[in-house]
């Protein structure tokens, strides 16, 4: 995985904003690919969250794949 890359996320984060599923953009590289920070937008692309996550938390996205939303808004 490389900067700019799309990527899902494979776990919850701990704070519970961020959630199994969510796509985010890998910012930078870390440690040669053993950790990565990775930001999260909403749709009109307002920043959500910049994580530093390791590489078993997040994949690539497939090709396969189609996007979901939900409703920041609606958390709880």
């Amino acid at each position: 995985m490389n900067e700019f890359d799309l990527v899902v996320l494979q776990e919850d984060t701990a704070n519970g904003r961020l959630r199994v599923g969510d796509v985010g953009t890998i910012l930078t590289v870390y440690n040669e690919g053993k950790g990565f920070e990775v930001e999260f937008v909403t749709l009109t692309g307002e920043s959500v969250a910049v994580e530093t996550l390791l590489a078993h938390q997040i994949r690539p996205v497939r090709s396969s794949e189609v996007l979901a939303v939900r409703d920041m808004a609606l958390q709880e």
